[in-house]
C-alpha cells in the first residue's frame, strides 16, 4: 500500500506540475486567440491526433502491452524484456507510419469525418485541414513516448513519463508568444509547436531508456509476446477509450453548434482533466504494473487489496474534488483565462459546461481504477461489453440533451456515461468474484461525507460573487482562487482527521 501511495504521489506531483502549465498554456491561448473560428479549428486539429494516441498508445497499446511486459519480466527476466521491446517497436513504428501518412495526406477527409459541421464554413475547414495535416505525425512521436512510458512504468520508473507533457506546454506556450507573430495566419504557430513538442519530448525518454539498459532496437525477429499483445489489443482499442470516444463525439456533435462551443468544451473539459490527471490517470499508472505483477503471480489476495486500497482513494479525494469543480467552475475559468480574446461570454458558457463534465468526475476516475483489473488478468472482453453500453448510452443521451441544453447538454451526457461505464465495470468485478470490498467502507464514506459538508460551507461562505471575481485584477483572482483552494483543503483533511480518519486506516 505504501508504495502505491509513494508512486502515486511521485507520478501525481509531475502530472501537477505538466498540469499548471497546461493552464498556462491555454491562458495564452485563450488571451491570444479567445474563442474564435481559429481556436476552434486549433482545438480540433489538435483533438484528433491526441484521440487517436489515447486510443491506440496510452489506450489500448498501453493496457496490453503492459500486461505482457510484467509477465516477461517476472518470469524470463531482462533478455526477455528486451527481445519482446524489440520486435514490439518495430511492428508499431511501422503502422503508426502508415496511419501518419495517411493522416497527413488525408486531412480533408478526415476533417470532414470529426468535424462535419465546419464543412458549410470553407475558410474554417481548410485552416483545420491545414492544421492536422500538420498536427497528425504527433501521433508516431507521442505513442513512441508512451511505448517508452510503458517501459519505465514496469520498471516502477513514474517520474519520467508523468513529467515528459511540461515539453508540450513549454513549446506552445514560445510558439504562441514567439512564432505566431511572424506568420500571416498567426495561430497556424501552434500546430508547428505540436509537432516540435513531440520530438522534443521523444528525445527526452530516450537516456533514460538506455541507462535502464532497455533502448529498443527494432528487429524482425518474432516473439510470442507480440502474438500476446496483438490478442489483447483490439478488444483493449474500444474498452479503455470510450471517454476519448465520448469527448469526440461531443467534438463532432460541438461543430454543428453556434462558434465558440468547441472551445468552451474544450476549456471546460482540460479544467476537469486536471484534478482526472492529476490524480485518476497517476493512480491508474501506478495500479497497472502492480496489477499485473500480482496477476502473473497469482496472488489474488494482494491483488484485491491493492485494488480496495486504491478505490479508497478515489473516493477521499474525488468526491470534494467534485464539489468544488462545479462550485469554482466560474472563477476558475475567470482567473485562468479570461483575458484579452476570451470574454465574458464564454466565460459563461464555458462554466456551464464545466459544471456538467465536473460531476462525471469521479466516474471518469473510477473508470481509470476499475478497467486496469481486468486488463491486468487479460479480460478485455468485459471492458469491451461495458463499453459499448456506455458509448450507446452516451450517444442517446446526447441526442436527447443537445436540443434543450446544446453544448452543455453534451458534456452532461459524457458525465452520464462515465457512471454507466463505472458501475457496470464494478458490478462484473463482483460478479466474476474477483474483487469483494474489504471491511471499513461504511466508515469511511460516513467520515468523506461529513468532511465534505464542511468542505462545501467553506466555499459558499468565503467565495466572492460572480461580478467581484470578473472585477479584481489578475493577482486578485489567483490570491483569492489559491486562498480557497488550500483553505478548503485544510478543511477539508482537517475534519476528515477529526472524525477519525487515517491513512493506515484506508
Amino acid at each position: 500500500m505504501k508504495k502505491i501511495l509513494t508512486a502515486t504521489a511521485t507520478t501525481g506531483s509531475m502530472t501537477m506540475i505538466s498540469r499548471i502549465l497546461g493552464f498556462v498554456r491555454d491562458m495564452v491561448i485563450a488571451r491570444y486567440f479567445g474563442a474564435s473560428d481559429g481556436a476552434d479549428a486549433f482545438f480540433v486539429a489538435f483533438k484528433i491526433p491526441n484521440f487517436f494516441r489515447r486510443l491506440f498508445a496510452e489506450g489500448a497499446f498501453s493496457q496490453a502491452f503492459v500486461p505482457v511486459l510484467a509477465e516477461a519480466k517476472e518470469n524470463g527476466g531482462k533478455q526477455a524484456v528486451q527481445k519482446l521491446i524489440d520486435a514490439i517497436v518495430f511492428r508499431l513504428a511501422g503502422i503508426l507510419i502508415i496511419i501518419t501518412a495517411l493522416g497527413i495526406f488525408g486531412s480533408g477527409f478526415i476533417m470532414m469525418v470529426f468535424a462535419p459541421g465546419f464543412i458549410d464554413q470553407p475558410e474554417k475547414f481548410k485552416l483545420a485541414s491545414d492544421m492536422l495535416a500538420i498536427t497528425f505525425p504527433y501521433l508516431l512521436l507521442i505513442s513512441l513516448v508512451a511505448f517508452s512510458s510503458a517501459i519505465m512504468n514496469t520498471y516502477n520508473q513514474f517520474a519520467v513519463p508523468a513529467f515528459t507533457p511540461v515539453f508540450l506546454n513549454l513549446v506552445l506556450i514560445t510558439f504562441a508568444i514567439g512564432v505566431s507573430p511572424y506568420l500571416e495566419v498567426p495561430i497556424m504557430a501552434l500546430a508547428w509547436g505540436v509537432l516540435v513538442a513531440g520530438v522534443v519530448q521523444l528525445l527526452f525518454h530516450l537516456p533514460f531508456l538506455k541507462r535502464l539498459g532497455l533502448l529498443p532496437v527494432p528487429s524482425l525477429k518474432n516473439d510470442k509476446g507480440v502474438g500476446e499483445v496483438k490478442r489483447l489489443m483490439l478488444p483493449a482499442l474500444f474498452g479503455v477509450s470510450v471517454a476519448q470516444i465520448n469527448l469526440l463525439v461531443d467534438t463532432i456533435l460541438a461543430s454543428f453548434l453556434i462558434t465558440g462551443s468547441v472551445s468552451w468544451l474544450y476549456y471546460s473539459d482540460r479544467l476537469m482533466e486536471f484534478p482526472l490527471g492529476v490524480f485518476g490517470v497517476a493512480l491508474a499508472t501506478v495500479v497497472l504494473p502492480g496489477l499485473s505483477k500480482k496477476a502473473a503471480n497469482k496472488n489474488w489476495q494482494g491483488f484485491q487489496e491493492d485494488l480496495d486500497f486504491a478505490l479508497r482513494l478515489v473516493f477521499v479525494l474525488a468526491i470534494p474534488a467534485t464539489l468544488g469543480l462545479f462550485l469554482l467552475a466560474k472563477p476558475l475559468l475567470i482567473t485562468l483565462f479570461f483575458y484579452g480574446e476570451f470574454n465574458q461570454q464564454d466565460v459563461n458558457m464555458a462554466g456551464l459546461s464545466l459544471m456538467a463534465y465536473s460531476f462525471g468526475l469521479l466516474g471518469f476516475i473510477l473508470v481509470k481504477i476499475l478497467a486496469p483489473a481486468f486488463y491486468a488478468r487479460k479480460d478485455m472482453k468485459t471492458p469491451v461489453k461495458v463499453a459499448i453500453v456506455a458509448l450507446v448510452v452516451n450517444m442517446v443521451m446526447n441526442l436527447i440533451l443537445i436540443i434543450p441544453f446544446a453544448h452543455v447538454g453534451l458534456a452532461a451526457a459524457t458525465s452520464i456515461s462515465a457512471f454507466v461505464n463505472a458501475g457496470l465495470l464494478y458490478w462484473y468485478l463482483r460478479k466474476q468474484q474477483v474483487f469483494t470490498s474489504l471491511s471499513g467502507w461504511f466508515k469511511l464514506l460516513v467520515q468523506i461525507v461529513l468532511a465534505t459538508g464542511f468542505f462545501v460551507l467553506f466555499l459558499v461562505y468565503f467565495s466572492p460573487s460572480l461580478q467581484q471575481w470578473l472585477g479584481f485584477d489578475v493577482w486578485y483572482r489567483v490570491a483569492w482562487l489559491v486562498g480557497l483552494v488550500l483553505g478548503s483543503m485544510l478543511v477539508y483533511f482537517g475534519a476528515l482527521f477529526s472524525f477519525g480518519f487515517r491513512i493506515k486506516s484506508v
